[in-house]
């Protein structure tokens, strides 16, 4: 029989996982920056507020730092879910920090047959590791949510 793999202690596995999302965020930024022409394309949003949205960044990652338990940290889905948050929030915190503003470079879009472009926002390694977060943290709250306390089905069905 083979013997159980040591499973990471819950805070370790967090911190593994936004230590890798933050260092494969900044390391494509840098690979980008250093293949790109510069000012090839460069839209900023937000162009005057950087400050504020850094501040906010670090509060509410302070926050949920301080109440993840609330995030079903107890499990692993929950803990992998706050690591990619994290690494994501430090990964934009630290461009607008350093580069003062963040650092976008994937873009995906199509052509209409009119010649028009659809496409999405331009985004980054960090962007995705923050969406999957949420995403994952939705699940959990959805999965976990408390049986109804009227006693008839969700959905307002006729009542037993």
């Amino acid at each position: 029989m083979a013997t159980p793999r040591p499973q990471l202690p819950p805070d370790r596995l967090t911190l593994v996982l936004a230590l890798g999302v933050l260092g494969l965020d900044q390391a494509t930024k840098w690979a980008i920056q250093r293949s790109m022409e510069f000012g090839a394309e460069r839209t900023i949003i937000f162009r005057h507020h950087n400050n504020w949205l850094a501040v906010f960044s670090a509060l509410a990652m302070l926050a949920l730092w301080r109440w993840r338990r609330h995030f079903e940290y107890e499990h692993r889905p929950g803990q992998v879910a706050l690591g990619l948050l994290f690494g994501g929030i430090v990964g934009n915190l630290l461009d607008r920090i350093i580069h003062e503003h963040v650092v976008d470079f994937l873009r995906f879009y199509w052509i209409r047959r009119s010649g028009s472009e659809v496409g999405f926002p331009a985004f980054n390694v960090a962007d995705s590791a923050i969406c999957t977060a949420v995403a994952i943290l939705m699940i959990l709250a959805w999965r976990a949510e408390p049986p109804s306390t009227t006693g008839r089905p969700i959905g307002g069905g006729p009542r037993p």
